[in-house]
């Protein structure tokens, strides 16, 4: 009688299958496969609907969670799919790339002691199963003959799209690369977001009627100042893309990598887009020391592995409780043969012009800090060096704002974040008709923020064109 009253005493915490580990490592391929028939809905019916959704406060968007996992648990795919999207323009890609353990789940009523839903893997599998029945969002509203550029094709600038396209609005994305997805494509590995799910949203953004025009950098092909005459507002979702450089002797060496470019250059060769022209070192039996402890190191140290590396080590200044990077990625490198040195400061890259032979780290032990994070300071006469023929730098990344928003007046802060809200609409820059979101606005954050970012941004460019919509999207 408990169990059908309480199914999650009858349905334990259970994640899509993994590919095994020795599979899995010599490809790029998605290690979660899918829920069986019906096992999607019994892990949705663990959800208790505890009244105070915590799942959905925990979450930036404000997922109606506790809703469509009922209708996922009654077999509703498509509305439940449908609802999803009422939040959430990107739902599949949040499904596989959120730190769900840090915010929905993490939240969840369940989780001390029972383990929480599987939140995010039911929002990817139930999204996933819509799309490939044929469902697809709906636009409601007319064509109101506004336009909207966006500039950047990356998750705030998909969101704002969508819930510009769906409002009656006209919108044209341009982009430098040659695929969407900005940091989504090029950024993150296969491993954790296949590119077909890219493609298959570019077609459903297409279908809404959102043109592309990619390979097109602002700024050098064309001309901001033609964005801001010919439409009626413009929105800014361009990212951060420069690194924080640790300035660590022996960072100029030969063998010393940027772990932006280093999975771009991955990213394209998988795609086959680059060309010849990104160069991707060969590590092929070298030993890889990744520096850095977030979701991008993570995705560095997994790729080094599948790239066929002999030994991968990750250094980072703090314990484990402390990474930035989400549990599930640290327990996925561990998986996969990943060795973690925490508690170690990097003081320098040791090598000649011939290449790199190490790293040069420091003991660290962890202080109280005022700002609530622990401090790291350096254990005197600690000092060890660790074999390396290949260092890939991983400190964080920040906003490089283009030099053409000088000439418009679109204010930044000093460390080159774009200034916006003050006494305007939401996400409005010092330009009235230019909106920018993510992280050029941030600084490097979570997907889920940048489509937080592009959907209210969108909220306001309706607002300031005075479009009346006729759904709760807007």
């Amino acid at each position: 009688m408990s169990e059908k009253t309480f199914p999650f005493l009858k349905f334990h915490r259970e994640l899509p299958r993994e590919v095994p580990v020795p599979v899995r490592i010599v490809g790029f391929g998605e290690i979660n496969g899918s829920y069986a028939n019906g096992d999607a809905a019994d892990q949705a019916s663990r959800c208790i609907d505890c009244g105070n959704p915590y799942c959905s406060w925990a979450c930036p968007l404000g997922n109606r969670i506790p809703q469509w996992l009922k209708l996922v648990k009654e077999g509703r795919v498509e509305d439940a799919a449908a609802l999803m999207h009422e939040t959430n323009p990107l739902p599949e890609i949040c499904g596989r790339v959120c730190p769900q353990d840090r915010l929905c789940e993490g939240d969840c009523t369940l989780e001390e002691g029972f383990g929480a839903v599987t939140i995010g893997a039911i929002e990817r599998v139930i999204t996933d199963e819509a799309l490939q029945r044929g469902w697809r969002p709906e636009i409601t509203n007319a064509p109101t003959g506004r336009r909207v550029a966006v500039v950047g094709a990356g998750p705030a600038g998909l969101s704002a799209a969508d819930r510009l396209i769906r409002a009656g609005v006209a919108v044209d994305v341009f982009d430098r690369y040659e695929e969407i997805g900005g940091l989504l494509t090029f950024g993150i590995p296969p491993f954790k977001l296949e590119k077909s799910v890219i493609r298959q949203r570019r077609d459903v953004l297409e279908g809404l009627g959102v043109q592309f025009h990619l390979g097109v950098e602002v700024g050098r092909d064309l001309g901001f100042e033609t964005l801001v005459a010919d439409y009626d507002a413009v929105f800014l979702g361009t990212g951060a893309y420069r690194y924080v450089d640790a300035g660590l002797p022996g960072q100029d060496l030969p063998g010393v990598h940027a772990a932006l470019d280093f999975l771009i250059a991955n990213a394209r060769r998988l795609l086959g887009t680059d060309g010849g022209a990104t160069t991707l070192p060969d590590l092929t039996g070298k030993r890889v020391v990744v520096l850095g402890g977030g979701d991008t190191a993570m995705d560095c140290v997994r790729t080094s592995v599948r790239l066929g590396a002999a030994r991968v080590d990750c250094v980072y200044r703090r314990d484990e409780a402390n990474m930035p990077g989400s549990r599930k990625e640290v327990k996925n490198a561990r998986d996969e043969g990943v060795q973690f040195r925490f508690n170690r400061q990097p003081l320098a890259i040791l090598g000649d012009a011939d290449g790199v032979r190490g790293v040069r780290v420091a003991e660290t032990r962890l202080l109280p800090d005022r700002h609530g994070r622990a401090r790291p300071e350096r254990v005197p006469d600690s000092e060890e060096d660790l074999s390396a023929d290949v260092v890939i730098q991983s400190f964080g990344f920040l906003p490089s704002p283009p030099d053409w928003l000088g000439d418009f007046a679109i204010a930044t802060e000093s460390g080159g974040r774009l200034i916006v809200g003050g006494s305007g609409l939401p996400y409005q820059t010092s330009h009235p008709k230019v909106f920018a979101g993510g992280d050029n606005v941030r600084g490097a954050d979570l997907v889920v923020r940048a489509v937080l970012d592009g959907r209210e941004a969108a909220r306001s460019i309706v607002a300031l064109l005075g479009i009346s919509v006729r759904d709760a999207l807007l």
